[in-house]
């Protein structure tokens, strides 16, 4: 649940009270968590759709500080220059966070978390062709994007 919060908000604390909140939604309604089929199908959901949530919620916020942090970044370049682990590790973060959001919570469902094809289409409520679209496309983009990087 944390990997999936904090790849969606990208954000330790965001993530962390997404999944506090999704853990209290579950407490509250634990009487009715037997007629669930799924149960990490389940909570996997909710957890997406608490953190896509709280991430339109900050980013309808916070639009005019996202641009100011966003220049912070762009002026100190140098940091990541002198190391050159640091500097893929953030590219390859970027270009993971970059992709559509679909894509981005479907590739990371299917390879970082290891979830199934069906599994991932029930908790996003798509179908598994969808799903197999997204991540191929997912892949893709991030392939031609490492391959430009590298030359």
């Amino acid at each position: 649940m944390y990997r999936l919060a904090l790849r969606i908000t990208l954000s330790s604390q965001e993530a962390e009270d997404v999944v506090q909140d999704v853990i209290i939604k579950l407490w509250k309604s634990s009487d009715r968590l037997g007629e669930i089929d799924n149960l990490e199908a389940y909570t996997l959901r909710m957890t997406r759709n608490l953190a896509l949530d709280r991430q339109r919620m900050k980013i309808n916020q916070s639009e005019s500080l996202d641009a100011t942090a966003d220049d912070t970044a762009t002026a100190q370049p140098d940091v990541y220059t002198n190391i050159e682990r640091q500097e893929r590790i953030e590219s390859i973060r970027t270009m993971m966070n970059s992709l559509p959001e679909k894509q981005r919570i479907a590739m990371q469902l299917r390879d970082f978390e290891g979830k199934s094809y069906k599994e991932i289409a029930d908790i996003m409520e798509i179908t598994e062709d969808q799903v197999k679209v997204n991540i191929f496309r997912a892949r893709q983009t991030v392939k031609s994007k490492l391959t430009s990087f590298n030359t």
